[in-house]
């Protein structure tokens, strides 16, 4: 119910606030596990991904620098968070992710772990291909335009809505972990994520992915010569 309310709220603030266009909505899984993954370049991404998904079983993640914060604090209990050491191993973390995920919940993450100050693509590290491999939950991608923090600064100092874009695309899985060779799978199944998330997004966003040879096949770039061993299918 609490979720609902804070939904409904969230919603009519952001309606204020900016003009938002979803496409590919149906792509958003009703039911059962999934990993949400998203490039990240304000802090108003956590907030579409609250609202987006129609579902009442998300789990959420709370970096543990806001432990020190008893507004946060509160908000964890209520919604049974899951703290996060983003420093750090943080296997207990993650083997509650994982249980969460096998039982059907559904996990909003931005691969890249940190808000991307230029607003493309940063290098993915490889939490959300170890929770969806582990859990065997479908990942989900998504591309999320226009909440820039110094975009969202400008245009409300100016008394202008934000045009913000959300995308979501087909949803698919991993291989099976290469247990012989785990840090060449990681890196594979990552780099495969952040391309999904690349491909939906416009050239002026990909960053560090944008002569990626898994991303120009997806786009149907595909340049000569580059291998494509050790990716996920597309």
């Amino acid at each position: 119910m609490l979720l609902k309310v804070l939904r409904m709220t969230s919603r009519m603030i952001l309606r204020i606030l900016a003009d938002v266009e979803i496409e590919g909505l149906e792509h958003v899984p009703r039911t059962g596990g999934c990993v949400a993954v998203s490039n990240h370049i304000g802090r108003l991404d956590a907030v579409l991904a609250l609202i987006l998904p129609e579902r009442d079983d998300i789990i959420m993640m709370i970096a543990e620098k806001y432990q020190a914060y008893a507004f946060w604090r509160f908000w964890a209990r209520r919604f049974d968070a899951i703290w996060l050491n983003r420093f750090e191993a943080d296997f207990h973390a993650l083997r509650e992710v994982v249980k969460r995920l096998k039982r059907g919940g559904i996990l909003a993450i931005a691969p890249e772990g940190t808000r991307s100050q230029s607003g493309t693509l940063l290098e993915g590290r490889p939490g959300a291909a170890f929770l969806a491999a582990k859990a065997q939950v479908p990942v989900l991608p998504m591309a999320i335009m226009g909440s820039e923090d110094s975009l969202v600064k400008a245009r409300l100092k100016r008394l202008r809505r934000l045009k913000i874009k959300i995308i979501v695309g087909e949803p698919f899985m991993l291989p099976p972990i290469d247990r012989r060779n785990k840090d060449a799978y990681f890196q594979a199944q990552t780099d495969e994520i952040m391309c999904r998330i690349a491909a939906l997004l416009p050239p002026s966003y990909h960053g560090v992915y944008r002569e990626h040879p898994r991303l120009q096949a997806l786009t149907g770039r595909r340049p000569q010569g580059w291998p494509q061993q050790g990716l996920a299918g597309s």
